[in-house]
């Protein structure tokens, strides 16, 4: 639906890339996730609600029967003397009763219903946005992760190696005991990196898994992520800060309780008016059911009622300035969240724009570290360095290659969280909005 193609599109957008294994494992998300079948039924529950109060606008109509065996005595009708008897009553009707909406208490109230269905339909919207970028964020950690195992695992054999030559120099006598104690300190040190990486590896994992809605033992069967998979866009999305009001999910979410709290104010204030109801019976009654509706036996009613409330100890006006007081706190929450909205885009913004350096200075140490380790093994074929050279070569670009995959899955993260931040999807609102529309007609 139109909900699936605009996070599918979100992640196309996002990274340009054609990766089926994330678009299948996002759309398993959709279908599984446990935090998106919460959100989708408080919805449906908000519109059902509704759709319930809807009825207040119209008539109520009820059918009754009843059946009652009494007894009676003389006594029943001031004359003791005479005989009592017993008779049944059977009673049939059809009651209609309508309450006027004259100060539009019923229609504030059918309004603020109306409100948490919005806000709602925005609570989903967001949980969807943020599943997906959740799970784009994973994929990248697990790409990154796997990147630095990579790296470290070709760094501790390098630093074997150099270990072995250093270790076979002593033995010979060209390196002293202590360059052999330095570089298995070195090799001990290097190999304590390795398992808190396949221990975050692991880890995202299981959160991949849990947002796919499936148990962290089944991680095995999720596909794996690499960084190579994806690719940075050159340009990022522009978006003035009044379009990001009317973008954001969190934000329209707020706005639905500002709107909500404020029919509740019109609720209140019509509590305190006059209430007035039309009513009207019509039946039959008598004392045998097979003559019932026969002729003579129909009963009729109709009336009207008006209720205004004159003394209630200060309770209805009490309930409105409450009503008012509510509605300021929405007032109040619905600023801040706008705030954090804007601070959570600049944040984002100065974030991408470091990352961006950082990660051209990275991709900028790596190629000099690879150039230079490029002239080591030209070197050392050539008789010029030694071995040992070309293994301190290899290390550093080992390092190099690690700094690199995390600057890089610094900047997937701040770019998804970027989109996250702009309320994502939102290219294909205007087209959800008229595909709502023609769905009502």
């Amino acid at each position: 639906g139109i909900r699936d193609s605009s996070v599918t599109e979100f992640r196309r957008v996002l990274f340009r890339s054609q990766s089926r294994n994330l678009d299948s494992l996002i759309r398993q998300a959709f279908a599984d996730s446990p935090t998106l079948a919460a959100s989708q039924a408080a919805l449906r529950q908000a519109r059902e609600n509704r759709l319930a109060q809807l009825g207040a606008l119209f008539p109520a109509v009820d059918a009754n029967f009843s059946a009652n065996r009494s007894k009676f005595t003389g006594a029943s009708f001031g004359q003791p003397n005479q005989p009592g008897g017993l008779f049944t009553l059977y009673n049939a009707s059809v009651g209609v009763s309508y309450t006027l909406d004259l100060f539009g208490g019923t229609r504030r109230g059918l309004e603020e219903l109306k409100a948490q269905v919005d806000y709602q339909h925005y609570l989903l919207e967001g949980a969807y946005l943020t599943l997906t970028s959740n799970i784009v964020t994973a994929a990248v950690q697990e790409g990154s992760l796997r990147s630095q195992i990579r790296a470290t695992k070709e760094m501790l054999k390098a630093e074997e190696e150099q270990l072995a030559l250093v270790e076979q120099q002593s033995e010979l006598g060209g390196a002293s005991r202590a360059d052999v104690l330095a570089q298995k300190a070195q090799l001990a040190q290097t190999r304590t990196t390795l398992p808190p990486l396949e221990k975050q590896l692991a880890q995202t994992r299981h959160l991949l898994a849990v947002l796919a809605g499936k148990p962290p033992g089944d991680a095995v069967t999720l596909p794996e992520f690499e960084l190579t998979d994806l690719k940075l866009l050159r340009e990022l999305p522009v978006s003035l800060p009044s379009v990001l009001v009317r973008q954001r999910p969190d934000i329209l979410a707020s706005e639905e309780q500002l709107h909500s709290a404020c029919a509740l104010i019109g609720v209140a204030t019509a509590n305190m008016f006059p209430k007035l109801t039309l009513s009207g019976n019509y039946g039959s009654q008598t004392t045998t059911i097979t003559d019932l509706f026969s002729g003579g036996t129909n009963i009729w009613s109709i009336g009207a009622g008006l209720v205004q409330p004159i003394f209630r100890g200060g309770e209805l006006s009490a309930k409105r300035r409450a009503a008012i007081a509510a509605y300021d706190q929405a007032e109040a929450q619905y600023r801040e969240t706008v705030l954090q909205a804007f601070q959570n885009v600049a944040d984002v913004l100065r974030a991408l724009e470091k990352d961006a350096e950082t990660l051209k200075a990275q991709s900028d140490a790596e190629a000099a570290a690879r150039e230079s380790l490029d002239m080591a093994r030209n070197q050392f074929e050539l008789g010029a360095v030694s071995y040992l050279v070309q293994l301190n070569a290899e290390r550093q670009h080992q390092q190099t290659r690690i700094a690199l995959a995390q600057a890089q899955a610094a900047r997937f993260a701040d770019t998804a969280a970027l989109f996250q931040a702009l309320g994502g999807g939102w290219w294909n609102r205007e087209a959800e909005e008229n595909a709502t529309a023609i769905l009502k007609k």
